[in-house]
């Protein structure tokens, strides 16, 4: 009603949103006890992590949208956190391309990639390798600029001039990354919600199935890439490991 009003903050939990359904099957996967667990703050405002496992890991499931300062808040307050976000919104403008090597591979530390926009609907691409991904050849761009790195990247996003693109040749490093592959994608999101890919803590995106797409950092670039989870495996290492890092470290592959 127009005239009512909390007397007081510190019972209610200014980051509550209204739950969706998806919301609820999500908790549902925990046991009670681990749903709903209040925190107080230093100023007295009681905060309700969605779960919180017996090990300290606490899952905020998020539907809506949210600004940079509450992301930025709640990561600060739970620290030992991981994000689960409702991608069904967005599925349309979110593409998985590519397979990659592994970060550390030889064969990646040779190359430095970025995703091309889908030039395609997904149902139209005959065949994955079609999803054309661009990349250069290291050694290409130190021999003509001695001062460049994978790492300055992170600043410019730009390849220098005069550098030769792969992007057509993709198809012929397919056995090598085959041979590397543990799980990393590229992939491109339409109009992304940002505050998700410059988070501090692990973010994972939930299509409605049961694989959830981990976004990651692939390199010294700066690049992001995807990681497919079992649903399954991420309850279960919620639930035994301590930190929200080792959650699903190890690749298994999903078929």
């Amino acid at each position: 009603m127009h005239h009512w009003a909390h007397a007081s903050r510190r019972n209610c939990d200014p980051w509550w949103e209204n739950e969706t359904e998806w919301h609820r099957e999500w908790k549902a996967l925990f046991p009670e006890e681990c749903r709903e667990v209040s925190h107080t703050a230093l100023d007295g405002e009681v905060h309700r992590a969605d779960v919180k496992t017996p090990t300290g890991i606490v899952i905020e499931v998020q539907h809506s949208s949210m600004t940079d300062q509450e992301r930025e808040s709640r990561e600060v307050f739970y620290r030992n956190l991981i994000w689960i976000l409702d991608g069904r919104g967005f599925e349309s403008r979110f593409e998985i391309l590519e397979r990659l090597p592994a970060p550390d591979s030889e064969i990646s530390r040779k190359l430095v990639w970025w995703p091309a926009h889908p030039r395609r609907p997904r149902h139209l691409f005959r065949s994955p390798w079609e999803r054309i991904a661009h990349f250069v050849r290291l050694s290409d761009i130190v021999e003509a600029h001695p001062e460049f790195t994978k790492a300055s990247m992170r600043n410019t996003g730009e390849i220098p001039s005069g550098i030769l693109v792969w992007s057509s040749a993709h198809w012929k490093l397919e056995e090598e990354i085959e041979a590397q592959y543990i799980g990393h994608h590229l992939f491109y999101w339409t109009r992304p919600r940002r505050t998700w890919l410059d988070a501090g803590c692990p973010v994972y995106v939930d299509f409605g199935d049961e694989i959830l797409w981990r976004i990651e950092t692939y390199d010294e670039t700066g690049m992001k890439c995807v990681r497919p989870i079992a649903k399954q495996k991420l309850v279960h290492d919620a639930m035994v490991e301590r930190r929200a890092e080792d959650i699903a470290t190890r690749f298994y592959p999903i078929t």
